[in-house]
């Protein structure tokens, strides 16, 4: 006779745990709101310089190239706020923080999940201020509220993806000082993409290479699902670029969630 264990009572114990850590981040954001406002805000100073000083150069016009960018912006975001979340993640771990939640009888997984969780938030937080400021400034979504909402939940699906990057690498680089030397690959990882230019304007091996990048596939696809226009790319990967916004965040969370747990419990030891 076999006896079978139920999971459900461990996983539902692991999300509790998790939610109630994610009330401790906000709680902290809620103490320093100076760079909480700083985080939200700093991608509409990057949608007016883009717009304001490079916009008439790249489409013609900057109310034209409003269009472009907004959907790249927010995608963009998902990238850049990782930074925040190293930070977090690297400060705790050198404050003896993370010894201390090692010596508390909760799960190392519900203390990453909740760093996640409170980090969505902060996601979602800013993808209204951005969609907020793309409005003021004429951007419209074209294809109806439900593929809105489907390409918002493709960004969110992205940071969910990265947010596990970033944990990692938190943990991994050792000081908050050196997330700065790291925190900069999010530049070139952001410009070599679609986010801000069409790969057409690109040399086509370039074009290439960025129509590959996992930033580029989430902005082509939200494009697509605000616009309702199937767009052209140079390559297979930018014509099914909502299948790769789909598939590049799940195999980023498999891969990266299990090296964070390992990384924390590795740091408590």
């Amino acid at each position: 006779m076999t006896t079978t264990i139920s999971t459900a009572p461990v996983r539902t114990h692991v999300w509790r745990e998790a939610l109630i850590l994610a009330g401790r981040t906000l709680r902290h954001w809620r103490a320093r709101p100076v760079g909480f406002a700083i985080q939200v805000f700093f991608p509409v100073l990057v949608i007016l310089l883009m717009g304001g000083l490079l916009g008439g150069a790249i489409a013609g016009s900057a109310a034209q190239y409003i269009l472009f960018v907004i959907p790249g912006v927010l995608a963009f975001t998902m990238l850049s706020g990782i930074e925040t979340t190293m930070i977090a993640v690297t400060t705790d771990a050198t404050r003896t923080v993370t010894d201390r939640f090692r010596s508390l009888p909760i799960s190392p997984g519900a203390v990453l999940l909740g760093r996640v969780l409170a980090d969505m938030l902060t996601s979602a937080v800013e993808l209204v201020v951005i969609t907020l400021a793309g409005l003021a400034l004429g951007w419209r979504w074209e294809n109806g509220v439900l593929p809105a909402l489907a390409a918002y939940g493709l960004l969110l699906w992205l940071r969910f993806g990265l947010l596990w990057v970033g944990v990692w690498a938190g943990l991994r680089v050792g000081s908050p000082e050196a997330v700065g030397a790291v925190q900069l690959l999010s530049w070139p990882i952001g410009f070599l993409s679609t986010v801000f230019v069409q790969p057409s304007t690109m040399p086509p091996w370039l074009g290439a290479i960025a129509e590959h990048n996992p930033l580029s596939a989430t902005a082509s696809a939200v494009r697509e699902l605000f616009t309702g226009v199937h767009l052209q790319g140079l390559t297979w990967a930018a014509d099914h670029a909502l299948l790769f916004a789909l598939v590049g965040p799940l195999v980023l969370a498999a891969v990266f969630c299990p090296l964070a747990i390992r990384a924390f419990q590795g740091l408590s030891r």
